[in-house]
């Protein structure tokens, strides 16, 4: 199976392409990274479908030969997110592929080494953070993600086990005598990684179901609110 995943969530992005499944007798929850693009911010929707054409280019493949695609769906950037969907709708619309929505939250909860609850923890800021709480065993089960305040995460990591790429997350909840673990920020190959298990379960969804998880309201709606 070749996986195409994007990563658009963030400042900076980046395209991933996988080989999934491996060959006969292999084992089938392998994934191969193929290669990674990396995708400066701001330009997104320049960059994304220029950069997936010269990819396929590079290992000698075409568009039809995906098997399928996985995307962050949040929390992060808005437009970010919006631009990283809508070239998925787009593209699996066409070839008639099937798409897995990745939050980052879970692949923080599942880059740890730890198992029953935890807490995966990306900074929101503006003194926010996205937290995550997933029970994890062979796989993360969603109890529920929300943003909060940088003082309720620090109450909440009394309670449980935090995981966390943000040095400076790191650096408040060990500054609060608390313990913390540290693992690599979420990327396009860890949404690959992950998008395959997903596929493998069967948790696909269509082109017009795909939805951004931003947890977080636009500056917009707050305003209108207000």
């Amino acid at each position: 199976m070749i996986l195409l995943a994007i990563d658009t969530s963030g400042r900076d992005g980046s395209i991933a392409l996988a080989r999934a499944g491996g060959d006969a007798g292999a084992d089938l929850n392998s994934v191969d990274i193929l290669d990674v693009v990396p995708l400066e911010g701001g330009t997104f929707s320049a960059q994304l479908v220029p950069q997936i054409a010269a990819m396929l280019m590079k290992r000698g493949l075409k568009k039809e030969q995906i098997d399928g695609f996985a995307v962050a769906s949040g929390p992060g950037s808005f437009t970010g997110l919006r631009v990283g969907l809508a070239a998925v709708k787009g593209l699996a619309e066409i070839l008639g592929k099937p798409i897995v929505a990745v939050s980052r939250l879970e692949v923080v909860a599942r880059s740890g080494k730890r198992q029953g609850k935890v807490i995966a923890a990306l900074d929101a800021g503006r003194n926010d953070v996205y937290l995550g709480e997933y029970d994890v065993s062979e796989r993360a089960e969603i109890i529920a993600e929300r943003l909060v305040s940088r003082e309720e995460f620090l109450s909440t990591a009394r309670e449980t086990k935090v995981v966390t790429p943000e040095r400076v997350l790191v650096d408040a909840v060990i500054n609060a005598g608390l313990s913390v673990e540290e693992v690599a920020p979420p990327n396009s190959a860890a949404i690959a990684r992950m998008g395959f298990k997903k596929i493998m379960r069967g948790e696909t969804t269509s082109p017009e179901g795909l939805e951004a998880n931003y947890i977080r309201r636009s500056d917009a709606e707050i305003f209108a609110r207000k």
